[in-house]
């Protein structure tokens, strides 16, 4: 795994390399602007598992890539090299030259290069913005995700079948119904649907990307589409359940036993902050 971003020769920018180089991802390709800050959020955390984002990324360090970063020998060769590509509209939203970079890498993907763009619709970065683009990227995309209330916002439906027919481009488009389900219909309108595990939310924020790390994670071992939703939604509850903006996976034991069980042991499952309770595991593993 490797990360491509830009971030400001500052504390938050020294702090955010090393935390994310500690989990092992490759960060030898983020580029260090001596000139601009290093784009934060800010979590403003409210009663009732609700929280409130703050954003101060205009004129980030990120906001400035482009296209451009295709002559960095390091980056281009991550990105030349690499079997999954992740994108975000987050990164559409910060700049026309992010945009153009997100073109530019839709455009230059080797055959058998997967590159997934997930939705991640966020109003307030897109209030000088036109949005538009967003439909654009996703159907250059192999691999979509968004949630039924984004998609409803920004393409008019939530709906797995309709937005199939708006977006005939990627091979996977994948729509995750909140706490209800995740569905994965395929261009033929194959739809798999798997329902998303009972957990008790300490806090909501970060589990839409720690489910498409799961699901992508799924893509990379060769699972089946079933395996890669189940392994999505175990990824999203480890989030859930921690207060920060993302929690460690359950133990490979654990992840084993819950992609191969029967439905109706998944659909009996829960996942708390004290471990996971299922009939296959037959106990509580923290």
């Amino acid at each position: 795994m490797a990360a491509v971003d830009g971030l400001g020769d500052d504390g938050f920018g020294r702090c955010l390399l090393a935390e994310i180089g500690s989990g092992g991802v490759d960060t030898s390709a983020v580029g260090i602007d001596a000139t601009r800050p290093t784009g934060l959020y800010i979590k403003e955390l409210l009663t009732g598992h609700r929280s409130r984002m703050y954003y101060y990324r205009a004129g980030s360090a990120a906001s400035a890539m482009g296209p451009d970063l295709y002559d960095e020998p390091r980056a281009a060769a991550l990105l030349a090299g690499a079997g999954v590509i992740h994108l975000s509209g987050i990164t559409a939203a910060l700049s026309d030259s992010c945009l153009a970079l997100l073109r530019e890498v839709l455009a230059r993907r080797r055959d058998g290069q997967l590159v997934s763009f997930d939705l991640n619709w966020r109003p307030a970065l897109w209030r000088d913005r036109d949005p538009a683009a967003l439909q654009t990227l996703a159907n250059t995309a192999d691999v979509v995700l968004a949630g039924a209330d984004e998609a409803a916002t920004v393409f008019g439906t939530g709906d797995p079948h309709c937005l199939r027919d708006l977006l005939p481009g990627p091979g996977t488009l994948l729509i995750k119904d909140d706490a209800r389900r995740a569905t994965a219909v395929d261009r033929t309108g194959t739809a798999v649907a798997e329902p998303a595990l009972t957990v008790d939310v300490v806090e909501p924020i970060g589990a839409g990307d720690a489910f498409a790390a799961g699901y992508l994670a799924g893509v990379l071992r060769g699972y089946d589409q079933r395996r890669r939703l189940r392994l999505g939604h175990l990824a999203a509850a480890a989030t859930l359940v921690v207060p920060g903006d993302h929690g460690p996976p359950p133990p490979d034991t654990v992840i084993e036993a819950l992609l191969a069980c029967p439905a109706a042991d998944w659909a009996a499952t829960t996942v708390t902050s004290a471990g996971v309770d299922s009939p296959a595991l037959g106990t509580v593993i923290a």
